[in-house]
């Protein structure tokens, strides 16, 4: 759900039109004494549109009273005004990004959009779901591994082989512990299975490859 603060009903309106068809819900208030109400009744949304023109307490005022309460919810501000002040003030009192108006509907779209990515991805690292190391990343819930931001096309094997040690930064693993762990004990006596894996999956690594060291004799680390 995205809740937008604003008093021109005209152009209430037409965002809330455009986000409903977009794919979004939404919900608009015409200031902040009904944004509240709605917050105290228990319903938080995913993001906030806020205007700063505002009647009464502007949109300045509930974006402090916002961060105070700990609402933490992604907050663009919105505002007729287009001086570098009122942004920077903005951003200060916890806004994660602005907009200033006349704005296209596709743009707002795009910058909805690219918020609750970041929203999320904080979400994912606050809850353990992305591991770091050097500059590999490897998010868990989107099975997705970058490399100085840049993705990295892994097979299920390889991807579970990296999360794994990843997982246990720092410790050695040995051949045994992650055929177990990842090809169940039917592959019991296959180290070469483990090797072959590690060669590829530095290869599609790259530069990100050197997290992964071989201890001899025993197994594989990553550090870093």
């Amino acid at each position: 759900m995205i809740y937008y603060a604003e008093d021109d009903s005209s152009i209430r309106e037409l965002v809330l039109y455009t986000l409903k068809t977009t794919g979004f819900e939404a919900k608009g208030f015409e200031n902040g004494e009904e944004l509240f109400a709605e917050l105290s009744a228990g319903n938080v949304p995913k993001l906030l549109l806020l205007d700063i023109m505002l009647p009464g307490e502007d949109g300045i005022e509930i974006m402090k009273r916002l961060r105070r309460g700990g609402y933490d919810f992604p907050v663009i501000m919105v505002t007729a005004k287009n001086s570098e002040y009122d942004k920077v003030t903005g951003l200060d009192c916890g806004a994660d990004d602005y907009i200033s108006k006349p704005f296209g509907m596709m743009e707002l779209i795009a910058r909805i959009k690219a918020v609750l990515r970041r929203a999320e991805r904080t979400e994912s690292i606050a809850c353990g779901d992305v591991l770091s190391c050097g500059a590999v990343e490897l998010d868990i819930r989107s099975h997705i591994v970058t490399v100085d931001g840049v993705p990295a096309e892994l097979t299920l094997k390889e991807f579970e082989l990296l999360r794994i040690l990843m997982k246990n930064k720092n410790a050695v693993l040995t051949r045994d512990n992650l055929l177990e762990s990842i090809w169940g004990y039917d592959c019991a006596g296959e180290t070469r299975t483990v090797d072959v894996h590690i060669k590829t999956l530095r290869q599609k690594l790259g530069s990100g490859a050197e997290i992964i060291k071989t201890v001899r004799g025993v197994g594989y680390k990553v550090c870093g």
